[in-house]
């Protein structure tokens, strides 16, 4: 093993000592710099723009910024002279319309919130089945198809405190088949916002599944009245037991359209045996939203790494080869720059963007994509500069050769391919738009800075990036899209596509 990797090393190295950098690249690079990428970033991740939730005004605030930017630097709008790619989308809802309990109406979001369901359906019962915890060991024998049943989701006393049951729950009890299932804990005053996908032309039928909803223990005194003891009594000492009561409920599942934007913006190629070739550098702009109303502190998740930087580092690089463009050294091949949205929800804007691409995918010859160059995570806190590479070999020996050299020649970062490895148990190589390309047989890279403390929280903050290493990344996406963009040969096709049709 030593043997091999000290081989290994000594290749690196004298590839790097062998290589020749190109002082025209090098000198478009340095227009990468710290000072544009902060700017641009302080805007992207402000509070102005809400956590640039795809479907939300903040993430249309977002997307109208960054084309602007890309016209002030003269890209072309690449969608029949705009450039926004309509993103078409579904948002699959569920919505009580009434619940009643004991003849007494209850208060969406006061005395009850909804986790799930689906379906239409009224239901009416004149009693409930009270099953404590719901262990399996107490519904085991218990019949509950087609009844309301009443659940304990507080933790039991002595539990962890921030375990969940109702994921255990949801499982349990539904494979019961009960007609509706009331949780008894704490109510929360936000709807479930629904589940967004791409609209599709022959919707798919929405299968039914059992109402859950969770309802206050105040509510549940009252619903729980006839077995002569409290909701705290029946808890404390939790046996299961039908119960005389009257409910009544009324719900049904919900689709709403919603329209969200990719941004498309070009720089034409100048060789006209290479123009009609196409070099993407992708990275997506949306990200979580806020945290529900009555949150303490700060709700906004501005996703300054996720994917604030990504979306930085693809504008600083278009403006690297705009100057380099307008002194006579652009492109051979024509480059793409894809801010892709609806990332977060499941990768639907570049999904979307493979289904109907602005050029066709068969001349796309490799996809650059960068989501999160601007952190360290924890396992490099104090090592040198590096950033994971995920990728760039499972389509491509060529492209593996194109990346490996333009670190070796120009900014030497420590590459690290834990998350190339098949056997991810993360499975990175799935969670990010590249994914898109690559399952369509496109090659790519995919650059990425690992999941630090932060992810996904409202402190993924401006504060917290190192502007500097986003910079040396961003210049790493940059050389590898310039040796793409201007050698002779796109990469060959020569490994095969193994990768599961679905994620």
């Amino acid at each position: 093993m030593k043997k091999v990797l000290l081989c290994g090393v000594t290749l690196a190295v004298a590839l790097g000592a062998c290589a020749q950098q190109n002082a025209t690249a090098v000198k478009y690079a340095k227009y990468i710099t710290v000072e544009n990428a902060k700017k641009h970033l302080t805007i992207v991740a402000s509070d102005e723009f809400e956590g640039r939730e795809t479907g939300k005004p903040g993430a249309d605030k977002a997307a109208n910024y960054l084309a602007g930017e890309y016209k002030k630097l003269g890209l072309l709008p690449a969608n029949k002279g705009s450039y926004f790619l309509d993103v078409p989308l579904s948002v699959a809802g569920f919505s009580v319309n009434s619940l009643t309990v004991n003849g007494t109406k209850l208060a969406l979001g006061k005395d009850f919130s909804v986790l799930t369901g689906a379906g239409v359906q009224t239901v009416t019962a004149a009693e409930v089945v009270f099953v404590g915890y719901g262990s399996e060991a107490e519904i085991k024998d218990t019949n509950l198809e087609g009844k309301v049943v009443v659940v304990i989701t507080e933790p039991k006393p002595g539990a962890d405190a921030a375990a969940n049951p109702l994921r255990r729950l949801i499982a349990t009890l539904s494979a019961k088949k009960p007609a509706l299932i009331l949780g008894v804990g704490k109510v929360s005053a936000v709807a479930p916002s629904g589940r967004m996908s791409l609209k599709s032309a022959a919707p798919r039928p929405v299968a039914a599944r059992t109402p859950i909803l969770t309802i206050s223990p105040a509510i549940a005194d009252v619903l729980l009245k006839a077995s002569g003891k409290t909701y705290e009594q029946l808890k404390s000492a939790p046996a299961t037991q039908t119960i005389k009561a009257d409910v009544a409920a009324d719900y049904a599942s919900t689709t709403i359209d919603a329209k969200a934007v990719d941004i498309v913006a070009y720089i034409p190629g100048s060789d006209p045996k290479l123009k009609d070739e196409v070099l993407v550098f992708s990275a997506h702009y949306d990200h979580i939203g806020m945290e529900p109303e009555g949150t303490p502190g700060d709700r906004i998740n501005n996703g300054a790494d996720d994917d604030g930087s990504g979306t930085v580092g693809i504008l600083e690089i278009a403006s690297a080869f705009m100057k380099a463009k307008k002194d006579g050294k652009g492109p051979r091949r024509t480059i793409l720059f894809l801010g892709n949205v609806g990332e977060e929800k499941g990768l639907l804007g570049s999904e979307y963007y493979s289904e109907h691409p602005v050029f066709p995918l068969a001349n796309t010859i490799t996809d650059l994509n960068i989501d999160m160059i601007g952190r360290r995570d924890p396992a490099h806190k104090d090592a040198p500069d590096y950033c994971y590479l995920i990728g760039s070999d499972k389509l491509s020996t060529t492209l593996h050769k194109i990346s490996e050299n333009a670190n070796n020649t120009y900014t030497k970062l420590a590459v690290d391919y834990k998350y190339n490895d098949p056997k991810d148990p993360e499975r990175i190589y799935y969670r990010s738009d590249h994914y898109n390309f690559a399952k369509h047989g496109v090659p790519i890279v995919f650059y990425f800075d690992g999941v630090h403390e932060d992810y996904h929280k409202v402190s993924d903050e401006v504060d917290k990036i190192d502007f500097p290493l986003l910079v040396k990344r961003a210049q790493l996406v940059f050389f590898t899209g310039w040796d793409l963009a201007n050698r002779d040969q796109r990469p060959v096709v020569d490994v095969a596509n193994d990768m599961p049709a679905t994620r």
